[in-house]
């Protein structure tokens, strides 16, 4: 069992204990994502994420921070979406305290030197440029552009370049003291480690993390007007992404978009690997997902294929969606991506870092943190027909979205086809 205590500044602990493991996970959420930004800051919080790792103190730079963890077989990385970032170091429990030292001094103590912002403005465009050369992320991020719109919800982590080149140490300190506060911040433990170790460990480390929180994302107001989004480009296969609205992480149909999302296209026995990577050959990756913000959402299928299947795809997709609707799924399908979620949350929470994540992301987001067992109650309770209303809801043709990248050149097709 997982619990949840507070230091005398107010920053929350949670530790979660784990047997048969040999491992300690650390890990730091902070609700700093990427929807805090406003428009003159975009890919502050992402570029923020790296400076924290070139030392603060005791670990004065890169080369300290990673010679000090990989001594001991650690691994230490951190992660920015929409709505959080995390920094977590993994390593054997006997070397828990230096995990804790590394990424308290980097929080604590993060100067964030010139030099270092200038070298690292080069390192961001380049990982901006893997994501443009590698269509089926940027399709992704096209997605979520087209269906959130001009917002913070809508914007890739990344930013934009002129942010990237020209943001400044006064920015990078603001936003750390802004966000990077005790009733903003987590600090989550897992794995061979107790409540009283991770308190002890917490005070001595985390303790001169100060100030308070004093800025909110704005709220989500609508959904993007447009339809259709084409990226034309030279690329051996078409990539695209169709989709619609979907839910939010607080709406009672959390659990059963999810399992709606599995059904369609979340494992290799669902209907659109079976019936169009399978039947008609068409794809290599056809997946269907789901994600969930805390007021807004989504529902969508990728897949790459054949410049020449583009349109065989979109259709075959729309397709599956109003069998969906028409037809609703059946009682072993619901049972059998119960179990198949059941199954890969049981498998992924052996790791001490997927357990840290699970409980860490719950506690800073979330009116209330679930155990797996709340987990898995509350999945059991989703009914084939809250599926299937939930799927005549979400899947209507006037709602769809469609992002392509690839040789195509008529976006008025398109949208025909999207709406028709």
């Amino acid at each position: 069992m997982h619990s949840v205590n507070k230091l005398k500044s107010g920053l929350r602990v949670l530790t979660a204990p784990c047997d048969g493991t040999a491992s300690i996970t650390v890990l730091v959420f902070a609700g700093a994502g990427s929807r805090y930004e406003e428009e003159k800051e975009r890919g502050i919080s992402h570029f923020l994420e790296h400076m924290f790792f070139k030392g603060g103190n005791r670990y004065k730079n890169t080369k300290e921070v990673s010679v000090a963890i990989d001594g001991v077989g650690g691994d230490f990385n951190a992660f920015t979406g929409k709505e959080y970032a995390g920094y977590y170091v993994k390593v054997a429990a006997e070397h828990i305290d230096l995990g804790c030292d590394v990424l308290s001094d980097m929080l604590l103590n993060a100067s964030f030197p010139q030099d270092d912002i200038e070298r690292e403005r080069g390192v961001i465009m380049e990982e901006e440029r893997m994501y443009q050369d590698t269509p089926m992320y940027r399709a992704g991020w096209d997605f979520e552009e087209l269906l959130f719109g001009d917002n913070p919800l809508g914007w890739d982590t990344i930013g934009k370049e002129k942010v990237i080149m020209s943001v400044q140490q006064a920015d990078f300190q603001s936003h750390k003291d802004s966000l990077y506060t005790p009733d903003n911040l987590v600090v989550a433990f897992a794995g061979k480690i107790s409540e009283d170790g991770a308190m002890d460990l917490s005070e001595k480390y985390f303790s001169g993390i100060n100030g308070s929180k004093n800025r909110e994302y704005k709220p989500f107001e609508s959904y993007g007007p447009e339809r259709v989004f084409l990226r034309t480009k030279k690329t051996e296969q078409a990539h695209l992404v169709l989709g619609v609205p979907g839910i939010s992480s607080l709406e009672d149909d959390y659990f059963a978009q999810k399992l709606l999302a599995i059904i369609l296209g979340g494992n290799m026995s669902s209907r659109m690997f079976l019936n169009i990577r399978e039947a008609k050959g068409l794809c290599y990756y056809i997946s269907t997902e789901d994600d969930s913000y805390m007021d807004a959402g989504s529902l969508s299928t990728r897949a790459g294929v054949d410049q020449s299947r583009l349109h065989d795809a979109i259709k075959l997709i729309k397709h599956e969606y109003m069998e969906c609707v028409d037809k609703g799924i059946t009682d072993e399908e619901l049972k059998r991506s119960k179990d198949f979620l059941k199954g890969k949350i049981t498998l992924s929470l052996e790791d001490s870092e997927e357990q840290a994540h699970f409980y860490g992301k719950q506690e800073l987001m979330y009116p209330k943190v679930r155990t797996v067992d709340d987990y898995f109650a509350e999945l059991d309770k989703v009914s084939k027909e809250q599926v299937n209303t939930l799927a005549t809801r979400l899947l209507t043709p006037e709602e769809m979205r469609l992002v392509v990248i690839g040789k195509e050149e008529n976006k008025g097709g398109l949208e025909d086809m999207v709406s028709s």
